[in-house]
């Protein structure tokens, strides 16, 4: 299934083509305050339809993950990393950035992303 996302401003917009069942919502100190829930896929299933250059880029503690945001509007709608088990690259998507995902119907995981 393709799923349409982006930012606020349309600045970064792409197609995520999976299904999309759950996320997660995590309590560590960058997800509690931006507020997204996050759906774990592999980076191929996400295909950028704005240049990389719309892309503001933050790390932070052990710096695994790029956590990207919308140098316009500061809107966070991914993530890209890699699979601590098995090296693949992966991506973290802010289903909230998915207009056409009824977030009433996923199963939400609650992680206690604070104590890692």
């Amino acid at each position: 299934m393709k799923h349409p996302g982006g930012c606020h401003c349309g600045a970064i917009a792409f197609e995520l083509d999976a299904e999309v069942t759950e996320a997660m919502d995590c309590n560590c100190s960058m997800c509690r305050k931006r507020g997204g829930l996050l759906a774990f896929f592999p980076r191929e299933a996400l295909t950028l339809a704005t240049p990389e250059s719309a892309l503001g880029t933050y790390t932070f503690n052990k710096h695994h993950i790029r956590h990207h945001f919308c140098r316009n509007c500061g809107v966070s709608p991914f993530s890209e990393g890699e699979h601590p088990g098995t090296g693949a690259a992966i991506v973290a998507v802010n289903v909230r950035c998915l207009p056409g995902v009824d977030l009433a119907s996923l199963a939400i995981k609650q992680v206690d992303g604070a104590s890692l």
